[in-house]
C-alpha cells in the first residue's frame, strides 16, 4: 500500500552520521574513565537524544560518571553542527523518487543541526518546514512516540497512514508506538549484522539494505 507521507528519521537514515557519532562518543567515554569502544557505543546509544544517552551513560556506569559529563559531550560533539556530513547511500535519488509524497524528519537531534545539514547536503527544499526536534517540539524523545506523533500531525495525517524510515531499534519503538508503518534501513555505514536482527525485534514491517530496495518494494523504482 502507498502511503500517504514518509516520515524520515536524520542520523543514520539521511545523515550517514551514525558511525562518526559513535566514534566521537567512544573517545569522550573513555577519556572521561568510562572505556567504550566505537562497537560498544553504537550497540548502546545509537538513536537515543543526548538526555536519554546521558542517562544510560548514567545506568550503566552510576558513580564513576563525571559530574560534568554533559559539558564533555557537548564539547566533542560541536564540531559537528558544522562540519559536512556525508548522506546515506541512495537517499538524493530516494528523494527525488518521493517528491509526489509530503514528506517530514522526525529526529532526536536539535533543529539548528538538522537544518545547517539539509542545507550542506541540498536536501532542505524536499522537507520545507516539516524538520522536526524531540529536544525542541516535544516533552519525551525517542523511544517513546511524540515525536512521530507531532510530525504526522504536522502533516495532518492519521500516523496510520505514514511510512517511517528508521535505522535503530530506539526510534523503531518510537514510531510503532505511533502506530505509524515502520520500515527498517541498513544502508548507513554504522549497520553491524545484528542491526537488521534488533529491527526485526521490535516489530518493523520489513527491512532493507538499500534505498534502491527500499523504492522497489513501494514501487517507485
Amino acid at each position: 500500500m502507498t502511503p500517504a507521507a514518509i516520515i524520515f528519521d536524520f542520523d543514520g537514515v539521511i545523515a550517514d552520521s551514525e558511525i562518526v557519532f559513535a566514534a566521537l562518543l567512544g573517545r569522550a567515554l573513555t577519556a572521561a574513565g568510562l572505556p567504550t569502544s566505537e562497537e560498544e557505543a553504537l550497540a548502546r546509544y545509537t538513536g537515543f537524544g543526548r538526555v536519554e544517552t546521558l542517562a544510560a551513560i548514567a545506568a550503566l556506569w552510576g558513580e564513576r560518571v563525571p559530574s560534568d559529563m554533559a559539558e564533555r559531550l557537548a564539547a566533542a560533539f560541536a564540531h559537528t553542527l558544522v562540519e559536512p556530513l556525508p548522506p546515506v547511500p541512495g537517499v538524493a535519488a530516494f528523494l527525488a523518487r518521493t517528491r509526489h509524497l509530503p514528506r517530514a524528519i522526525a529526529s532526536s537531534s536539535s533543529t539548528a543541526y538538522l537544518r545547517g545539514h539539509l542545507g550542506r547536503l541540498g536536501m532542505a527544499g524536499h522537507f520545507g518546514d516539516h524538520v522536526y526536534s524531540g529536544r525542541e517540539h516535544v516533552a519525551r524523545s525517542k523511544p517513546f512516540p511524540d515525536i512521530y506523533l507531532h510530525a504526522a500531525g504536522a502533516l495532518g495525517l492519521d500516523p496510520a497512514r505514514v511510512l517511517v524510515i528508521e535505522d535503530s531499534p530506539v526510534g523503531a519503538r518510537a514510531a510503532l508506538g505511533a502506530g505509524a508503518r515502520v520500515v527498517g534501513l541498513t544502508a548507513g555505514s554504522h549497520a553491524r549484522p545484528h542491526l537488521s536482527a534488533a529491527l526485526a525485534a521490535e516489530g518493523v514491517e520489513h527491512i532493507f539494505a538499500s534505498y534502491a530496495d527500499l523504492a522497489a518494494h513501494l514501487g517507485l523504482a
